[in-house]
């Protein structure tokens, strides 16, 4: 038995036979069916949300990102559904496309301003970038990693970029600058 098993281990397989060499070839991990699909759920979610942010957007270079980052999301989603729908499980639910409205038919106390557009999109990119890590170091499957590698690298090419427009804006809120650092006592 043991001689069997160290066989299979010089040969580059596992005992188990998980690891056939392609990554496609491999069966998911429940974790990894379970952050795949969750991550998949509130993508659909975020892009409605996005395309409402567009309807209240009034900023040139926020509605680009947003159109961009929507671009993005469909990309994501399909990818996403292209690992889950072979592995047979099934798709979250996804609300539908929200329709375009015009700015000037959205009373204005009820209107989400650009700087409140931009913080919560901020905001979710912050949160998707640490979940994009945290999946990334639990996968198994190099292609699902993989995957979550290049969504966390756009995300923070999103964040910069949104960084940057929150400061050319004056949208940034930073909290209390720390200018004068105490004379520490010497022991």
């Amino acid at each position: 038995m043991e001689q069997s098993v160290l066989r299979l281990l010089n040969k580059g397989e596992s005992a188990m036979g998980i690891l056939s060499g392609n990554p496609k070839n491999e069966p998911m991990h429940y974790g990894e069916v379970f952050h795949v699909w969750s991550y998949l759920s509130g993508t659909n979610q975020m892009l409605a949300c996005y395309q409402t942010y567009l309807n209240h957007n009034g900023d040139d270079d926020l509605d680009d990102i947003l159109r961009d980052m929507i671009r993005s999301m469909k990309e994501e989603i399909n990818q996403l559904e292209e690992i889950l729908k072979p592995n047979g499980i099934a798709l979250p639910p996804a609300p539908p496309e929200k329709p375009i409205a015009n700015i000037e038919d959205i009373p204005a106390g009820a209107r989400f301003s650009d700087q409140e557009i931009a913080a919560s999109v901020s905001m979710e990119l912050a949160q998707g970038i640490v979940m994009c890590s945290q999946i990334m170091g639990q996968c198994i499957r190099e292609d699902i990693a993989a995957m979550f590698g290049k969504f966390h690298t756009t995300k923070a090419a999103y964040a910069a970029r949104l960084l940057r427009i929150n400061k050319e804006k004056g949208w940034l809120i930073p909290p209390p600058l720390h200018l004068k650092t105490p004379e520490l006592a010497t022991v």
